[in-house]
């Protein structure tokens, strides 16, 4: 996967910078995404991440593209498009989504943070997509805050609601989750006969994560994805986790 040329602009919006570029997909067309300019950007004057539990450091993280998130979106350009539901949780930029709402399939994209909304419709105006569904979703410390404090949403964020058939992340399992808040996220819009991508660059909590799922009927197949440098391509090291669960009848 490369990156053609990058386009500096500023946002309409002052209080961060932002960046457009060519990203290039193994078996689509290339797609023209708009990011933060990098990880030191930063812009909550009305506190909306900091009541969802999202710190300075970790705002950028959102707009940013990531190795893994790019490998996901690999997968999602060589899905067969079928009728099935579709939901990419922790979505950020959406990039997977972009692929597959592009390709026709029925998609949804979530997250928490409040400006992935924004984002994801400029990203689709840019490439003359029509807007893809965009819910709000929780889950893990922020969503289970026991201090009194709502946790709160941006009015037009919807939440997110109803059963799909492949769900997919990537690089979704970056904090510990002892209880298995995820899992039980994840547990929540599957249905019956669902099944659950996960790209994760080893981040260390897969064993456990494992564990949660297999407690919900979910079969797990582990397919390792380190890849050398080559031709300007970063060096990358992770794992494709899919889970997969049937119901008879």
């Amino acid at each position: 996967m490369r990156a053609a040329p990058i386009a500096f602009l500023q946002t309409s919006s002052p209080g961060y910078l932002t960046r457009q570029e060519n990203i290039a997909v193994a078996g689509v067309d290339d797609l023209l995404i708009r990011s933060l300019l990098d990880k030191h950007q930063f812009h909550d004057p009305l506190d909306e991440a900091l009541n969802l539990g999202i710190s300075s450091a970790t705002w950028p993280l959102f707009g940013l593209l990531w190795p893994s998130g790019m490998r996901l979106a690999e997968r999602m350009a060589h899905r067969p498009v079928t009728g099935e539901r579709i939901l990419e949780i922790g979505c950020g930029l959406g990039l997977a989504s972009l692929v597959a709402h592009r390709r026709g399939a029925q998609v949804t994209a979530s997250d928490c943070h409040p400006l992935a909304r924004a984002f994801l419709d400029e990203n689709s105006r840019l490439n003359g997509l029509s807007p893809m569904p965009y819910r709000h979703g929780l889950w893990g410390t922020a969503a289970a805050r026991d201090d009194g404090q709502p946790v709160l949403t941006q009015a037009q964020d919807a939440p997110l609601s109803g059963l799909f058939d492949l769900i997919v992340g990537s690089d979704i399992l970056y904090e510990r989750d002892d209880a298995g808040t995820l899992a039980q996220f994840i547990n929540e819009h599957a249905a019956l006969s669902s099944e659950i991508w996960v790209i994760d660059p080893n981040r260390g909590n897969r064993a456990a994560f494992h564990k949660h799922m297999a407690l919900l009927g979910f079969a797990m197949h582990e397919q390792v994805l380190d890849q050398a440098a080559h031709q300007g391509v970063e060096a990358y090291k992770g794992r494709m986790l899919t889970y997969k669960r049937h119901c008879d009848g």
